[in-house]
């Protein structure tokens, strides 16, 4: 991201202290945990797109909500996935921190492991232990409705962060937090064609079906390189299901299937990795014989990317317990919260790696 546009994106989203009136932006707070250190200011999440034209945002009153004081309330998160990858790590420390931070009486945290049971199970917990608020990382875009038509019944507000829900804003859940995913795809596009100078045949690590981070991110990519590349053929889309190993197995066998590959987008950083050891193995060198662009932004991927293994990374910011946190408290100050709550991402390349490492998760 170039600075002209940083510098035009709402400053970083921030909780004010408990007796104070939230601010969604104008405040320098970052977020640092074990898996964030270095320069605070690029760790730390920014709103670019709070979708303020879209009306006057969803309100207590309007959502059927009970005031609440979250310093005396019971908090639960429902994390998506096991927290085998920096992302999850990341995701879940950030909620544990800032709930600690602006003092939440209780939080209560599960993680459902990759299976929708057990997430809509978690949350069906969560309530009865009485939690009177929720933020939800979905497993996936769909199934999760019986989990939110118990919080409904119970009047606790849901807030989902990371994925989105076909769901409707304001009645089956509070509001989305996240980044824009086809623009992430979009600019993963772009920063693979300056990689490989818009010619080549380049193979896709798909994410995890039913969600719409892999839609998203996939419908980015295609549309970008089709409309701006014609020359960039993609000749192979298979699912790495986010995870380092399939990653790495998918790579495997695109190389004995396509051996004629010269790039790779994998749609989070983990397949990446997973990419760069399969082509090791294969006697082939990442980020010269095969050009790779990758999502997330990961402390291990800006690394590769620093040793010249990765030829870019978008980043997919996970520290949302800030501005998790600032939105619910800017909901029960009886503000409106705008159905989607767009973060800006940072791009990694070749040039910013080295100095952006301490920054990264």
């Amino acid at each position: 991201m170039s600075l002209p546009q940083r510098s035009r994106m709402l400053s970083v989203a921030c909780v004010v202290a408990a007796t104070a009136a939230l601010a969604l932006s104008g405040c320098a707070k970052s977020e640092t945990t074990d898996n964030a250190g270095g320069d605070s200011t690029q760790g730390a999440q920014t709103v670019q797109t709070p979708t303020a034209s879209a009306g006057p945002g969803c309100t207590l009153t309007t959502y059927g909500a009970p005031k609440l004081d979250l310093k005396s309330a019971v908090v639960g998160f429902s994390q998506s996935e096991k927290e085998a990858n920096p992302f999850r790590i990341a995701e879940t420390q950030s909620i544990k921190d800032e709930a600690a931070r602006i003092g939440v009486k209780k939080l209560l945290t599960t993680n459902a492991q990759s299976q929708l049971s057990k997430q809509i199970s978690d949350i069906q917990d969560m309530l009865a232990q009485g939690a009177q608020f929720l933020i939800v990382a979905p497993l996936n875009s769909d199934g999760l409705e019986p989990a939110f038509q118990a919080a409904a019944a119970k009047k606790v507000p849901v807030l989902t962060i990371d994925r989105k829900v076909n769901a409707t804003a304001c009645k089956d859940y509070l509001a989305f937090l996240g980044s824009d995913f086809v623009e992430q795809g979009k600019r993963a596009a772009d920063a693979m064609i300056k990689a490989t100078g818009g010619k080549g045949k380049v193979a896709i690590l798909l994410g995890s079906s039913g969600n719409s981070v892999t839609t998203d991110r996939t419908k980015g990519f295609v549309d970008q390189v089709k409309a701006t590349a014609p020359g960039l053929e993609i000749v192979a889309q298979q699912t790495g299901e986010f995870a380092r190993d399939k990653g790495q197995q998918v790579m495997e066998q695109l190389i004995q299937s396509k051996p004629d590959i010269t790039a790779v987008y994998a749609e989070n950083d983990e397949m990446a990795l997973g990419a760069v050891t399969a082509l090791k193995a294969a006697g082939k060198a990442p980020g010269k014989d095969i050009k790779i662009v990758s999502i997330d932004g990961t402390r291990n991927a800006v690394q590769a990317l620093s040793n010249g293994e990765l030829n870019a990374v978008i980043e997919s910011n996970p520290r949302f317990g800030p501005l998790a946190f600032a939105t619910a408290a800017k909901f029960y100050a009886g503000e409106g919260v705008p159905e989607d709550v767009i973060i800006a991402d940072r791009a990694y390349d070749p040039a910013n790696a080295k100095a952006s490492i301490g920054g990264a998760y």
